[in-house]
């Protein structure tokens, strides 16, 4: 199904329930979507989507899908089945619009893969920011970390705390075709 299909699937439940009646339509669209989307395996972040909602604020779409949640979770009588997140799941389209090298999209791919073993408290939109920080940090093509968090949506300072949380694993998560030991030296210590 595809995700406009699963939208629309959703936004006639909800409008089914009158409950919408009153509330901001553009953000009720955009929750739907984004629902879609996880649902469907495609996450996209509320920022991705906030792009494309006719104004309606992260916050609004926020509220809007934990609105849409509970309502359809009550009429349901059952838990509404969202789909995991995972880093992975971001990875290459932020190495895409950062125009990586497939060397290291593929080096990125296996440290996401790794940490998700790890026990770190990050989101996986951070996780996957500060993975191509730390990969791109040891390429010859250099990001800035500006170029970064453009590309993904996440602030300067959350992927410098990401891979503050992320760097004492390297050894661990850089895999060993891309990087030899001394290279993980040179990595920028946080």
């Amino acid at each position: 199904m595809l995700h406009e299909d699963r939208a629309n699937e959703i936004y006639k439940k909800v409008e089914d329930l009158k409950s919408i009646r009153g509330r901001n339509q553009d953000a009720i669209l955009a929750a739907c979507l984004y629902i879609a989307c996880r649902q469907e395996d495609r996450p996209r972040t509320v920022k991705e989507i906030c792009s494309v909602a006719n104004g309606a604020t992260k916050k609004e779409i926020g509220r809007a899908k934990e609105f849409i949640v509970k309502q359809l979770e009550v009429e349901m009588g059952q838990s509404m089945e969202m789909g995991t997140i995972h880093a992975g799941n971001f990875l290459r389209r932020f190495c895409s619009t950062l125009g990586m090298n497939n060397q290291a999209v593929r080096a990125a791919q296996d440290a996401v893969k790794h940490s998700e073993e790890l026990d770190i408290r990050r989101s996986p939109i951070s996780i996957a920011a500060a993975v191509i920080y730390m990969i791109t940090q040891l390429s010859e093509d250099k990001k800035p970390l500006k170029d970064i968090s453009l590309a993904t949506g996440v602030a300067e300072g959350t992927i410098r705390n990401s891979y503050k949380d992320l760097y004492p694993y390297a050894s661990r998560l850089i895999p060993n075709t891309y990087a030899k030991e001394e290279d993980l030296k040179n990595l920028c210590t946080p």
